[in-house]
């Protein structure tokens, strides 16, 4: 008898309404899946729509198009013989559901509804969809005419379900059901389901693949079973980037490992593995036996297919493996870098202009654009012809073919050192330099002009003219006349952006990127619609303390010399004056802490969802060694109290 089972998962880079694309990357998953011997293939969740179509999903075009797409799959030759097992959203009884439509040639097995939706943080499933709440239930749903027309179906199973192969049990959760304190696999596990899937649209954070290696292998380890996790991956539109990572467990143990950051847009994980495995590995465990006998069935949908062959002792199967991670420091040079080239593509601009300060955050998106490059010309050289032709038309030639890092950021790149007369000679030359070793158009150029132009006016039609503190002006002063200055950077970021390729002779426009960290931005410690303010911003998730030891990692394997310098240097805004040719403002005197004490600040404050008083109470413990709270907490946390009020 038939033992051994081979199954797909992929990760796929889909995108929100762009459902002939999204329809040639599932059926391009599924002869992958098929070609590699898989007899059932798992998408990602609404791969047919892509994830993130917002308020899209109250249109009623966007539940045809994803009729129509789903017509086109059982319609093609390649979801013949393979169970196919796809996302998209579905009305019925004129409630909008998140589903997984089930078919095998031609045949609509199951359409089963989320029952537990993503609704925190940046996830608002409950604005678009309703749960499912019946659980172990199952009705009748009517399909239209242009599916009834081709699988002839009038009616397929709509409900919390699982399918009953020939020589196995598959049940379905989707995304946060299993992340929930009662996964819906528990009972199904209980019940007799030996393969679970999951479809789901999870977005990067640092360190979080660790958490979720951790979630589908404890899956399956108290209650055995094989665990099928697939993911979106890629930029769906927004400001989230999902990271892939689809894997396969079994038992407890990671048999297969997908990338986590890749530039491929299709990507298939294929494992075989024996069911005995399963079988052998439930039999011990007592008490999940006694727990077995008590549970309720759910429905089972009969499937006269097998995904085993009846001889297949010869077959190898798949053996366990270690989880391989990245460092932190890895993930911010992979990750932000592959969020930023599927912005590029997407947006049909010809590129990015930074204002480049020479401080460390700048300097870090800087980097990041680097590493795109890097990754860019290191999958053209690996052959992906998607990404060069990309490249091609993002340069607007059709002969160009990138092959050195540095001379491709020259063409999509574009740096700018705004200097004003409280800008020091140190923090051009860190930023020329490191301009050069990545190979970015670099621009200098002087706002004072413009800034005089500005307050000139100010002071002609209101009789006073403002003065920087250490020149006797006041706290509102001083303020006032340095954020002018950083509001006209924003100004010239944005023209420069528009038409520095038009001066140079070469078509399109540029996205301006950002560079403010989360820390300072929970702190409140910026300026409105100044360089913080851009089209998109890398690092905006990412605390200074994890910029500076990626700024270590690029000196370390970019080879980027000019980072040293702009590691070692005092981080400035460089808004006033100058004393004697040297910088007399620093980020950490501003703020009245240093950054190592506003990232603890920034981690209790949105990790921790400390308010001033809770971040008082644990801070007098962590901090007790260095100060005390009259000294240093209580005025920290009143700066931030304000901010929270």
């Amino acid at each position: 008898m038939g033992r051994t089972v081979t199954v797909a998962t992929c990760a796929l880079n889909q995108w929100a309404l762009d459902f002939d694309g999204n329809l040639a990357r599932i059926l391009k998953s599924i002869e992958i899946a098929k070609y590699k011997g898989a007899r059932y293939r798992l998408g990602p969740e609404l791969e047919i729509c892509g994830y993130g179509c917002s308020d899209h999903y109250y249109e009623s075009d966007t539940l045809l198009h994803s009729f129509e797409v789903l017509a086109k799959l059982l319609e093609s030759p390649a979801t013949q013989d393979i169970i196919c097992d796809v996302g998209m959203p579905v009305m019925c009884r004129n409630v909008r559901y998140n589903c997984r439509v089930i078919f095998l040639n031609k045949k609509i097995l199951l359409i089963r509804p989320k029952m537990i939706l993503a609704n925190t943080g940046n996830y608002r499933e409950l604005r678009w969809f309703t749960p499912w709440s019946r659980a172990r239930f199952v009705e009748e749903y009517f399909l239209p005419r242009m599916i009834q027309e081709v699988t002839g179906q009038e009616t397929v199973p709509f409900g919390d379900a699982v399918l009953a192969t020939k020589d196995t049990c598959l049940g379905s959760e989707i995304c946060e059901e299993l992340w929930a304190p009662k996964s819906p696999h528990i009972e199904m596990g209980l019940d007799g389901v030996e393969i679970f899937t999951n479809s789901s649209g999870s977005h990067h954070v640092l360190r979080k693949a660790h958490t979720r290696v951790n979630v589908v292998n404890s899956a399956t380890a108290k209650n055995g079973g094989i665990y099928v996790l697939a993911n979106q991956k890629g930029c769906d539109g927004d400001r989230l980037y999902y990271d892939g990572c689809a894997m396969i467990s079994m038992n407890g143990d990671t048999i297969a490992q997908g990338s986590q950051f890749s530039l491929n847009d299709v990507e298939v994980l294929v494992a075989t593995l024996d069911l005995e495995d399963v079988r052998s590995y439930r039999a011990e465990i007592s008490c999940r036996n006694l727990e077995a006998s008590k549970v309720n069935s759910y429905p089972r949908i009969k499937v006269n297919f097998a995904l085993s062959c009846s001889d297949d002792i010869c077959i190898p199967t798949c053996e366990p493996i270690q989880w391989r991670y990245h460092s932190p420091e890895e993930e911010i040079c992979l990750g932000p870098a592959c969020w930023l080239w599927d912005y590029l593509r997407r947006s049909e601009q010809a590129g990015f202009l930074l204002p480049l300060s020479g401080g460390i955050d700048s300097s870090a998106t800087a980097c990041i654009v680097y590493s795109m490059c890097r990754q860019v010309c290191l999958a053209v050289k690996n052959g992906n012809q998607d990404v060069l032709a990309d490249v091609r038309r993002i340069v607007n030639d059709e002969t160009y073919t990138p092959e050195d890092s540095q001379e491709f950021c020259g063409h999509i790149f574009t740096t700018c050192y705004m200097a004003s007369e409280n800008s020091s000679q140190d923090t051009y030359n860190r930023a020329k330099l490191l301009a050069e070793q990545i190979g970015s158009y670099h621009i200098n150029l002087n706002i004072d002009v413009a800034v005089k132009a500005i307050v000139g006016i100010f002071s002609m039609v209101m009789g006073r003219s403002p003065q920087f503190r250490v020149c006797g002006g006041s706290s509102r002063e001083n303020l006032a006349l340095q954020n002018v200055q950083a509001r006209i950077r924003m100004v010239l970021a944005y023209l420069f952006a528009q038409l520095s390729h038009w001066a140079r002779g070469m078509s399109g426009g540029l996205l301006v990127l950002g560079s403010a960290n989360v820390d300072e931005s929970l702190h409140g410690y910026l300026t409105k619609y100044d360089c913080s303010s851009a089209d998109i911003n890398p690092i905006g998730g990412i605390s200074k303390t994890d910029l500076r030891n990626f700024i270590q990692y690029c000196m370390e394997n970019f080879q980027l010399t000019a980072l040293r310098s702009i590691m070692s240097a005092p981080p400035t805004a460089e808004l006033e004056p100058l004393a004697d040719g040297q910088v007399s403002q620093t980020d950490e005197e501003d703020m009245g802490m240093t950054y190592t004490e506003l990232s603890v600040c920034g981690k209790l404050r949105k990790m921790a969802k400390a308010g001033p008083y809770s971040m008082f109470c644990k801070l007098v413990n962590m901090w007790k060694e260095i100060c005390t709270p009259r000294e240093k907490t209580f005025f920290c946390l009143y700066k931030l109290a304000q901010i929270l009020k």
